[in-house]
């Protein structure tokens, strides 16, 4: 089976501001890969040069074998969109906007899609209602409803939760995870580092155009951060030295342990038996703090 998404050598200049330099990454079949970056970082370059809103100045893309540039239909009918914008035409109603759709594909019997997609997204109530009358969170469902409303085994999705609640953010990510777990593949973009912590499958970290780091996510957390271990002893010990050291009072240790390194190897380096911890905590890396180590590391 061929790879949903490869991109390769992806090179995308605006005059003489280079926006994405040397890009190179893959997107599974049933994987979530989320593209992290600050803004201006080029993550929107990236996708808009998938879908063939813009044209890359250098390197190759291919959707599940096709390079699109050779044939952009092909990567059009299997590959659905969504826009940090919103962008609907408010004096249709929910149901015609989805119908209209389906027509840029073709699909002009296509009535089971629409109720489908309008029941997964809790739209199925407001299919009558024009797109005016819609909150902002309704409007950004009628965007995901769109953009699968042609049954696309790739997702783009560009910023999907921006200047949304809570509870709809929530909503919709777990509706992500369904898709993924139906084997669509799913690029997205975010700038909610902990949820794309719980929700990618990999990540790749881009900043000023340049792909830093890519990788599964909990390994990439791990190689990047340290852990706090505070370790609380039965009795006071005497003074004790260890680079992870960073803190010694009474009966209490703090160390601070790099994410790949074994804890109880280290407590082992310490010269500190189980039987005399009386308790232990360990605070685990964060995305955020392995996403700003590879920020600081690689800045350009």
């Amino acid at each position: 089976m061929s790879v949903p998404l490869k991109i390769q050598g992806l090179v995308k200049h605006y005059g003489s501001l280079c926006a994405v330099n040397d890009v190179s990454f893959e997107v599974g079949p049933g994987e979530i890969f989320g593209l992290l970056g600050p803004n201006g970082a080029g993550k929107t370059s990236i996708i808009s040069t998938i879908v063939t809103l813009e044209e890359p100045t250098e390197g190759q893309i291919w959707v599940f074998g096709e390079e699109v540039a050779r044939n952009p239909r092909y990567t059009k009918m299997r590959t659905g969109f969504v826009p940090q914008e919103i962008i609907h035409h408010g004096f249709f109603t929910v149901e015609e906007v989805l119908a209209f759709h389906s027509g840029y594909y073709g699909l002009l019997r296509n009535q089971e899609r629409i109720d489908w997609v309008l029941s997964r997204l809790g739209l199925h109530e407001h299919r009558k209602k024009r797109v005016k009358q819609l909150s902002g969170g309704m409007k950004r469902r009628l965007m995901i409803a769109k953009a699968l409303v042609h049954k696309p085994r790739l997702l783009l999705l560009d910023e999907p939760t921006a200047g949304v609640d809570v509870e709809l953010r929530a909503t919709l990510w777990s509706f992500v995870r369904e898709l993924r777990d139906e084997g669509i593949a799913i690029l997205l973009t975010t700038h909610y580092l902990e949820e794309a912590e719980q929700l990618c499958d990999r990540v790749g970290i881009i900043h000023k155009g340049r792909l830093l780091r890519t990788g599964e996510t909990a390994r990439l957390v791990q190689d990047s951060t340290q852990r706090k271990v505070a370790v609380h002893l039965r009795t006071p010990h005497a003074p004790l030295s260890h680079p992870y050291l960073v803190e010694q009072q009474d009966s209490r240790l703090v160390l601070m342990i790099p994410g790949k390194q074994a804890v109880g190897q280290v407590i082992a380096q310490l010269g500190i038996q189980l039987a005399d911890i009386h308790d232990l905590e360990i605070k685990e890396g964060t995305l955020e703090e392995a996403f700003l180590k590879v920020i600081e590391g690689g800045a350009v």
